[in-house]
């Protein structure tokens, strides 16, 4: 666990604000879209209203907006400077993937059409209603697919819900386990197929 300065999150945050004006006048939507983060989140964080400093929030904040860590360093408790340090290269490292990954992909026009959009048809409060899913290879079973392929195939909105539910403690994830639990139950009583 990194430990930062009791007076780190409002420097920090003096800092986001300048660099996100530095960025072109980047708004926290802007910021919580960049990084795929729920705007809730970021406006809770960037607003003191946070209980706790997220340090992966903190991170991946300063490699998003490109902060240089001498603006920041000083708030981090010395013993996990180097930790700190590491934390932030990863978030970098990962944009610069994630960029790359976005220059090689191809377009939609060139892609080919191997792929197929899943989707189910649910009767929910007596009217029908279509739920699209992800992008699967004809022929594979979303069983059959990796992690990663899975995780390629969610929306930004999707994205930036599974960040939230990463960002929880272990009993609110749990909670939020025995909600879709109970609700894929629900659906499996009706004989309701995704």
């Amino acid at each position: 666990m990194i430990r930062f300065n009791p007076d780190f999150l409002e420097n920090f945050l003096a800092v986001v604000r300048k660099y996100m004006q530095l960025r072109g006048g980047l708004t926290q939507k802007d910021l919580s879209e960049m990084m795929n983060v729920g705007i809730s989140t970021m406006s809770r964080f960037l607003n003191l209203k946070a209980s706790t400093v997220d340090e992966q929030l903190v991170a991946n904040i300063i490699a998003t907006l490109n902060i240089p860590l001498h603006e920041i360093i000083d708030g981090v408790e010395e013993e996990s400077t180097e930790t700190f340090k590491r934390l932030v290269q990863f978030y970098k490292e990962q944009k610069v993937a994630d960029q790359n990954a976005k220059a090689t992909e191809e377009t939609p026009s060139e892609r080919p059409d191997n792929r197929t959009k899943a989707s189910a048809s649910i009767k929910v409060g007596g009217m029908n209603q279509k739920i699209p899913f992800g992008e699967t290879s004809v022929g594979q079973t979303r069983t059959e697919m990796t992690l990663g392929d899975k995780l390629k195939t969610l929306t930004p909105r999707q994205k930036a819900y599974l960040n939230d539910f990463l960002n929880l403690d272990g009993n609110d994830r749990d909670l939020v386990v025995d909600l879709g639990d109970a609700i894929f139950r629900y659906f499996r009583q009706r004989n309701v197929e995704f």
